[in-house]
C-alpha cells in the first residue's frame, strides 16, 4: 500500500423487454430524530453479527450446493420495492405459504439465506415482528433440519423449513427458509424489517441452502441471473426497486461499468485506491457491495484517520458526528473499482439524522481471515445503481438518477 500524507503511519442492460416491470411506491416510515439516530447507532451491532457470524460460517465451495445451471429463456423481470427507513434499513415485501403470509425483508447481498420470525420463537424480536405460522400454509413441507447462525451476541437459532415463497410477483415453487425461534441481540428487534432475504453466492449458505435467487433461476422464472438495485434518498417520493431477472434504465444514466467478483461468497470485488481531497491511496484490499449494510465500513484505525481528516468527532454512542454547515465544504471522496473512479461528495458520505450529521465512515476490526476488507453500503448505493450478475461472476454500477 502506498501512503500518502493523510494516512501517514498507517499500514477494501437496459430494461428487459418486457410490460410485467414492477414499480410500486412504497410510504416511508415517520419517525423521530431520535429514532433515526437509534437506527444509525445499531448499524454496529448488526454489522458486527453479520460479518463475524460469516467467519463462523466459512466459505468452503465444497460444504456448499453445486451453482445451479442458468437459464435465459424469455421469461419477464419483476420489481421489488423497497421502503428506505430514513437511509438506515431498506426492505420490500415477500411472502410465504399458501394462502400467502406477508414479510417484510432486507434484500440482502451481503448474505445469502432466506429467513423469517416463526410462531415458535420467543425472543423479544420476534413478538415485535410477523412470524411465519406453518399450520396455515397449505403448501407448507416440513424439514426440521435445525441451524444456527453464530452472531457476536450470540446465535439466531432455528429450524429449516419449506413452501412457497412469492417476490415480486413470481412465486418460487419448494423454496427452503429459515424460521428462527431465537434472534439475538437489539438489532433485529429495532429493525422495521421482519427477516432477511440473503442474495449472495450460495458458498457462504448456512447448511448448503438453495438461494431463492438461484432458484429463480432454475425455475426458469427470470429472463437473466441479474438483479438490480435503485436506492433512493429518504427525501424521495419511493424508497428504491430491485429488479430480478435484468435491469431498469429509467435509474441510471450512461453506461454500466463492470467489476469482476475476486471471491464468490460475497459479491466482492477488487478496491485498488481510495481518495480523500487530493490525497491518494493504493490498495489491494476487497470491497463488498453490500445493499443490507447502511455504512462504509472499514478497519478502526483506516476509520479513525478518515473521519479525523473530514473533522468528524466521536460522541458518547460512539458515532462519528460532524457539524452540519461544514458538510458542505468536505472533500470529495472518490473509490477506484479497477481503474474506474467512483466519487462522493460530503452529502453523500455523511447522513443528516434530524439535524445530527453522521459520518458515513464507520469502523470495525474484522478477522485476519477476511483480509484487508472494505463493507460498501448504502451510502455508495444511493449515489451509484448496482448490478449484480451471477452467470457472469461481476459487478456494474452507473449514475443513479
Amino acid at each position: 500500500m502506498k501512503i500518502t500524507s493523510f494516512l501517514a503511519g498507517l499500514l477494501s442492460l437496459t430494461v428487459a423487454s418486457q410490460a410485467e416491470l414492477m414499480r410500486i411506491n412504497l410510504k416511508k416510515a415517520d419517525i423521530t430524530p431520535a429514532e433515526q439516530m437509534l437506527a444509525y447507532s445499531e448499524t454496529g451491532a448488526y454489522m458486527t453479527q453479520k460479518y463475524f457470524g460469516s467467519v463462523h460460517r466459512k466459505m468452503k465451495a465444497d460444504e456448499a450446493n453445486q451453482i445451479i445451471g442458468l437459464d435465459t429463456s424469455g421469461k419477464p423481470t419483476y420489481g421489488v420495492p423497497l421502503s428506505n427507513y430514513m437511509n438506515a434499513q431498506y426492505y420490500g415485501d415477500v411472502s410465504v405459504g399458501t394462502p400467502p403470509q406477508t414479510f417484510s425483508v432486507v434484500f440482502d447481498t451481503g448474505s445469502s439465506n432466506f429467513w423469517v420470525p416463526s410462531t415458535h420463537c420467543n425472543s423479544i424480536a420476534c413478538f415485535l415482528h410477523r412470524r411465519f405460522d406453518s399450520e396455515k400454509s397449505t403448501s407448507f413441507h416440513p424439514n426440521g433440519t435445525q441451524f444456527a447462525i453464530q452472531y457476536g451476541s450470540g446465535s439466531l437459532e432455528g429450524i429449516i423449513s419449506n413452501d412457497n415463497v412469492e417476490v415480486g410477483g413470481v412465486v418460487i415453487k419448494g423454496q427452503d427458509f429459515g424460521e428462527s425461534v431465537k434472534e439475538p441481540g437489539l438489532a433485529f428487534a429495532f429493525g422495521k424489517f421482519d427477516g432477511i432475504f440473503g442474495l449472495g453466492y450460495d458458498t457462504i449458505s448456512v447448511l448448503g441452502v438453495v438461494p431463492p435467487f438461484y432458484n429463480l433461476v432454475n425455475q426458469k422464472l427470470i429472463d437473466e441471473a441479474v438483479f438490480g438495485f435503485y436506492l433512493a434518498q429518504a427525501d424521495g417520493s419511493t424508497g428504491g426497486q430491485m429488479t430480478l431477472g435484468g435491469v431498469d434504465s429509467n435509474h441510471f444514466t450512461g453506461d454500466l461499468q463492470w467489476h469482476d467478483v475476486r471471491r464468490k461468497g460475497y459479491w466482492e470485488i477488487d478496491l485498488s485506491k481510495i481518495q480523500l481531497g487530493d490525497e491518494e491511496v493504493e490498495m489491494k484490499a476487497g470491497a463488498v457491495i453490500d445493499t443490507g449494510s447502511s455504512l462504509i465500513v472499514l478497519s478502526t484505525a483506516m476509520a479513525e484517520m478518515i473521519n479525523k481528516e473530514i473533522g468528524a468527532k466521536k460522541n458518547y454512542a460512539g458515532q462519528y458526528t460532524i457539524e452540519c454547515e461544514k458538510v458542505a465544504s468536505l472533500p470529495e471522496f472518490s473509490f477506484f473499482f479497477g481503474s474506474t473512479k467512483y466519487t462522493l461528495q460530503g452529502s453523500d458520505y455523511v447522513l443528516n439524522a434530524g439535524g445530527s450529521c453522521i459520518s458515513g465512515f464507520m469502523g470495525m476490526d474484522f478477522p485476519e481471515s477476511l483480509g484487508d476488507l472494505w463493507i460498501v453500503g448504502d451510502v455508495f448505493l444511493r449515489k451509484y445503481y448496482s448490478v449484480y450478475d451471477l452467470g457472469k461472476n461481476r459487478v456494474g454500477f452507473a449514475p443513479s438518477k
